[in-house]
């Protein structure tokens, strides 16, 4: 039976890790971030304590305080980490084990010996995108000359008859497209039974045993042939690893929102996973797609089990990636972020309402985490990323807590009395005093957390890759844009987290169902319907501080303004217009569909829809082709793991 691994179990793991090369200074680079991260909060807090403490501080100040310090611990965490990042990638280090010469480039040479399966489990997706995302990644690894490695699944939980009927048919003609070249099975479920997780499971219990390897990949996942390889050789030069993630980016970004995000995460992300890879190292953590995995440990370690109590908080776990990648480490297998392997990409929803319902979703899963801080043998680190993927959606709320506290502690004051003596016995009169100085220190401070790593993207895109993103004036120009659309967006996506963690808190659940990739646009009437009361009560809340404290109106702007524009930056989130205007103008420009034209250009859908047609003057007068049906099984077990000791 399978339990919590005994000590005796992870001793054996550890020794095994041994054969692979280990990671230096891991434990110093932990301390190191964790002594910066609390040296830098510290600072924080004492800079806010002294600005309050003039006089007696309320309970209402403390309780400012209190969110303060929380929130400016979780943003030192970012702020360190993009700085290691930073340094690493200016030095041309591996993150994993700050050599100058990756991994991934010794084992380059290395015999491909294991077979892999591409698994791509999908629930009512659009089989036209399906299908073009599957063939680009097959006719890039065909490319390679070792697709006979590979085999690739279709994992449908497809619960609408129309779309079924269309997906079986789009996989057929994927099937004869790649006859003689990649083998494409394909399985339907008749019903989504733990979702996307329960869907991989039911595929491991069934086939994984055939299988040494397995690559997850969602209905938007685009990776190139060279990536894959690079994924099978680093898992079978590393014996001790049981899960590598890559670091996918956004393409094919065609709305105002949607080449914002792609600009950002192009320019950005690399460094910040750098960075976070440095100090997790072999405690990673698992994105749920575009990861290579061992099945054998997956099946073994990666169960999940039922939370208790009813959802939103209880039930199936829905964030299942961060779950799985914190079992396999608690049965003594690495996890690693490998940032050195590029071409692997993703699609994004193309709007500020389809965001912020992927976010929803994401939000029930992730404050589910907070219940298994306590499962007993799990790696620190695991219990950080539970920690850290909840406080993404609750600083939000933390922060609107801030502005609201501190708006009211402003008014309040500039409606009271000064208190010049708190005692009968007090000889001297207490005169209170304005301290700007450290008003002005601890904004700089928290305007340089925020904005640096910024500025340290910006400098590493200016010195190696400028001309990807259009030469180094577009570029500069881009990040002044994609900056200023960040300040007015934060505060819409703040109200949307703070309505997410409240409703969770309260007791809704969400409908897990199929993401919106197409970069839909929205219309009015939807931005009013879901932003309409953001923009009432933002102003209401800047009227009552206009009255109260007018001095304070500016310091709030980047706050109100976003609020009050909500719907209108909504509606243009969506727009196709803008984007394309900027893209003549050469702005928000990215190097990676420059890199991978023939991956996430439109090639691959041209000639599929040809050998649609093919196959539709072929069976015009037969039924509608259906798939291959899937190849026999190789079953094996998957238990659910416990998360609590087995008496």
């Amino acid at each position: 039976m399978s339990g919590i691994p005994t000590s005796s179990a992870r001793l054996a793991a550890r020794r095994g890790n041994r054969a692979s090369d280990r990671l230096p200074w891991l434990a110093a680079r932990r301390a190191l971030l964790a002594g910066l991260v609390c040296l830098t909060t510290l600072i924080g807090a004492g800079l806010m304590w002294r600005i309050l403490q003039p006089g007696s501080v309320t309970p209402l100040q403390w309780g400012i305080l209190a969110l303060f310090t929380a929130i400016f611990a979780w943003v030192a965490v970012g702020f360190w980490t993009a700085v290691a990042g930073f340094l690493l990638l200016l030095t041309d280090r591996d993150p994993l084990t700050l050599a100058r010469r990756p991994r991934v480039a010794a084992e380059r040479t290395l015999p491909i010996t294991r077979g892999t399966v591409l698994a791509m489990p999908i629930h009512n997706e659009s089989p036209e995108g399906v299908v073009a995302a599957l063939s680009a990644t097959a006719e890039s690894l065909i490319a390679t000359g070792e697709a006979h490695h590979f085999a690739l699944f279709v994992l449908s939980d497809t619960t609408d008859p129309a779309i079924a009927k269309a997906e079986a048919t789009a996989i057929a003609g994927l099937q004869w497209h790649l006859e003689g070249r990649l083998t494409v099975h394909y399985r339907r479920r008749d019903n989504n039974a733990g979702r996307k997780a329960g869907n991989l499971a039911e595929f491991c219990r069934r086939w994984g045993a055939a299988f040494d390897f397995m690559v997850v990949l969602d209905a938007d996942s685009r990776m190139d042939g060279k990536t894959l390889l690079g994924l099978v050789r680093a898992l079978q030069a590393r014996p001790g690893v049981g899960l590598i993630q890559t670091v996918p980016l956004p393409v094919r970004q065609v709305t105002l929102f949607g080449r914002l995000s792609q600009f950002a995460a192009s320019l950005y992300s690399p460094m910040l996973a750098a960075g976070q890879s440095a100090w997790q190292a072999d405690a990673a953590n698992y994105w749920g797609h575009n990861a290579i995995l061992r099945v054998r440990a997956f099946m073994d370690h990666a169960g999940l089990p039922h939370l208790p109590g009813r959802p939103p908080l209880g039930g199936e776990i829905l964030s299942h990636d961060f779950v799985e990648a914190a079992l396999l480490r608690r049965a003594g297998w690495e996890v690693q972020l490998e940032t050195r392997l590029t071409g692997s990409f993703e699609e994004m929803p193309g709007n500020l309402l389809d965001f912020a319902r992927r976010d929803r979703r994401w939000t029930q899963g992730n404050l589910q985490h907070l219940r298994l801080l306590s499962a007993p043998g799990l790696h620190g680190l695991s219990r950080l990323h539970f920690l850290l993927g909840a406080t993404a959606f609750i600083s939000s709320l933390l922060w609107l807590g801030i502005v609201l506290a501190g708006s009211l502690d402003a008014m309040l004051i500039a409606r009271s009395e000064p208190t010049y003596f708190g005692s009968a016995e007090q000889l001297f009169p207490f005169w209170p005093q304005a301290q700007p100085e450290l008003i002005a220190a601890l904004l700089a401070m928290t305007a340089t957390l925020l904005l640096l790593p910024k500025l340290l993207g910006l400098l590493l895109a200016l010195g190696r890759r400028a001309g990807g993103y259009g030469g180094r004036a577009r570029l500069v120009a881009s990040v002044v844009l994609e900056g200023l659309a960040a300040i007015l967006l934060a505060p819409i996506m703040m109200a949307f987290h703070s309505a997410f963690v409240i409703g969770v808190l309260t007791g809704t659940s969400v409908d897990w169902g199929a993401q919106d990739r197409e970069g839909r646009a929205v219309t009015w009437r939807q931005a009013l319907r879901h932003t309409a009361l953001f923009a009432i009560l933002g102003g209401v809340w800047i009227a009552l501080v206009q009255w109260q404290v007018p001095m304070l109106v500016w310091w709030l702007s980047p706050v109100w303004v976003g609020l009050a524009l909500a719907p209108m930056l909504v509606v243009a989130s969506g727009s196709r217009r803008p984007a394309a205007l900027l893209a003549r103008l050469g702005l928000l420009r990215t190097p990676e569909p420059q890199a991978y034209a023939a991956l996430l250009g439109e090639r691959q859908a041209k000639m599929l829809e040809e050998r649609s047609d093919d196959i539709a003057s072929d069976t015009a007068d037969a039924e509608t082709p259906a798939p291959r049906p899937p190849p026999p099984e190789c079953p094996g077990e998957m238990p659910s793991q416990p998360l609590h000791k087995e008496s």
